[in-house]
């Protein structure tokens, strides 16, 4: 019936729900700008391009876009919600303001603490809402195998039942390539499993010999949004590698990886633009993936073809372009009204043929989630933490060699170091002048009381601590400070309070952002969120820091993926290697 009544307004024979008049059409499928472009809606798609005056009845809602820019929705091809700190809902009201449209979520965040039942929270959080929201049914869970341990561990029949799931439209980023390049039984059956049921297995591909590359896109892995340079993008475009460039809070790849195009000249059919990670700050002042777009332009690239990078070739890539990604005659009516192509601001947002965000402001309400009381009791500690806890012993008398992690501003990546630190009474100390405090990562979801030891270059830290049960990827209590007496304050602070971010100084809290959910998400607003992050970075300076992101840089170094060094509830991870080390040199 659907298609018949398109059929009708097509031929002129019944009325459009919603015109657009006017405006000049970003056609993403012949990459031109068409002039005085009248786009006429019935249902939840679109009909006809041309002029539609003659399809305007007494019913028919017009929008007029005259002198405006009309493209479609945007869509954000990897993101993790969780990154946002945010509801589904509360991310989705910000996002459709700022044009996105559909995203391809991976909710491995909260599948490391509630397993499947947490996949489907939010994937059924999003199926209720305006903002498409795509899941990828994640795929490492935990991370690693042996060198860490998070609140869940999903096997193949988890993932063989996720990509049944309506709306579930591939495998979550594959991080594990070792494990694929080796032949890890369970890595290569999640990708068999996802290539049987005829969908996309998205990758993370960070670092490796051109080899394992190719390998890893032989087992059936074909996108990356690890890349962070232009020699990297070539290599893996020639190999036909889906490239997803990358541009969120602390990760900004932009810059260089877009010389792909800029430089290289390359066909960007196959490249698309994502967030990955985004903090709320960074959502309400620049945007969601139109600030990426915005940027891939600033760079240089043509406003059709950055445009393109966020609508067609994503739902291209994740094979949905028959329903999505162009405004073409019987697409879903995803539709943005563009002010102009520099600044990228949406003042008009339809999805499924109806008017969702009109001069920049939501029109339609969107209804509150509610997640169950356990998804929000998830910090276990055995007990509270003692300032003794956090000592570290040598046999060394006066100082002694260590191994540490070494931060690097703006990047996920880590960087081993080796520094000498005092020694008294067989305790080893922090160092400021070197600029090396002290970490430690706490299970934190069945109480066993471990706690793993160890030393943080590159945060700046004068003073206090900080703490985060938002800690990738097994989501454990991270702490580092200057004094185990912060520490212990704070890790305790965090866990009454369920989970969130915190930043102490003399056992004193300055910044508290809590995120009951999970210990991942708050179950506020987002305007509340926003003033408690900027809150948070400011005590962050508080403390001595004055890197850019520093707590989104803080949550990575928990990460044994990404190379080269990281702690996890497990001990000190040499990621080159794949297995522990000790954190005092021998």
């Amino acid at each position: 019936m659907t298609r018949e009544l398109l059929r009708k307004v097509s031929l002129g024979e019944a009325n459009a729900d919603l015109v657009i008049q006017n405006g000049t059409l970003v056609n993403v499928m012949t990459r031109e700008l068409q002039a005085n472009v009248d786009i006429a809606i019935k249902g939840e798609r679109i009909a006809t391009i041309g002029k539609a005056d003659h399809l305007v009845g007494p019913d028919t809602k017009v929008v007029d876009a005259t002198g405006k820019y009309v493209a479609p929705g945007f869509m954000d091809g990897h993101m993790h919600v969780e990154s946002t700190m945010l509801s589904v809902t509360e991310f989705a009201k910000a996002a459709l303001k700022k044009g996105t449209t559909a995203i391809f979520m991976d909710p491995h965040e909260i599948a490391n603490v509630l397993g499947t039942e947490g996949v489907r929270l939010m994937h059924e959080e999003g199926r209720s809402l305006p903002l498409k929201v795509f899941t990828t049914f994640p795929s490492c869970v935990p991370a690693t195998k042996d060198l860490e341990d998070a609140g869940a561990d999903l096997n193949e029949n988890d993932i063989e039942e996720g990509l049944k799931w309506e709306g579930v439209v591939g495998l979550g980023e594959v991080m594990n390539f070792p494990g694929v390049v080796y032949n890890d039984p369970k890595m290569i059956n999640e990708i068999e499993a996802t290539i049987e049921a005829n969908k996309i297995v998205t990758g993370h591909f960070p670092d490796g010999s051109n080899g394992m590359l190719q390998a890893y896109i032989a087992s059936g892995v074909d996108s990356c949004h690890e890349t962070i340079a232009k020699e990297q993008a070539l290599e893996k475009a020639r190999l036909g590698m889906h490239i997803m460039i990358r541009e969120g809070t602390a990760w900004q790849d932009v810059k260089e990886v877009i010389k792909i195009i800029t430089e290289e000249g390359i066909d960007s059919s196959n490249i698309s633009l994502v967030t990955d990670d985004i903090y709320p700050q960074t959502l309400v002042e620049k945007g969601q993936l139109n600030h990426v777009v915005r940027r891939a332009i600033e760079e240089g690239v043509d406003p059709v073809v950055a445009i393109q990078m966020a609508t067609i070739n994503v739902a291209r890539y994740f094979q949905i372009d028959k329903q999505f990604g162009s405004v073409t005659p019987g697409k879903i009516a995803d539709i943005i009204l563009l002010e102009d192509l520099t600044n990228v601001e949406a003042s008009t947002v339809i999805t499924n043929g109806k008017l969702i965000v009109s001069d920049q402001e939501l029109v339609k309400e969107i209804p509150a989630y509610e997640y169950p009381n356990h998804a929000k009791d998830t910090v276990k500690l055995k007990r509270a933490l003692q300032p003794d806890d956090f000592n570290i012993f040598t046999e060394q008398k006066e100082k002694v060699k260590i191994n540490g992690i070494r931060i690097i501003e703006n990047s996920a990546r880590t960087a081993k170091m080796t520094a000498t630190l005092p020694v008294t009474n067989n305790l080893i100390h922090t160092d400021l002048e070197q600029d090396i405090v002290q970490i430690a990562c706490v299970e934190r979801h069945k109480g066993t009381g471990q706690i793993s030891l160890g030393f943080a270059q590159d945060f700046s830290l004068k003073s206090g601590a900080v703490a985060s049960t938002v800690a990738h990827d097994s989501h454990n209590l991270l702490v580092m400070g200057v004094n185990q007496e912060d520490m212990a304050f704070a890790a305790n602070k965090l866990a009454e309070s369920d989970g969130g971010m915190i930043v102490v100084e003399d056992g004193e809290v300055l910044a508290h952002v809590p995120m009951p959910i999970a210990g991942l998400m708050s179950d506020q607003p987002i305007e509340i969120v926003v003033e408690q992050v900027r809150a948070l970075e400011k005590a962050w300076q508080q403390l001595g820091c004055t890197i850019h992101a520093p707590f989104m840089t803080f949550s990575l170094i928990a990460l044994p993926v990404i190379p080269e060094i990281r702690i996890s509830n497990r001990g000190l991870v040499d990621v080159t290697k794949f297995e522990l080390m000790d954190v005092v040199k021998g």
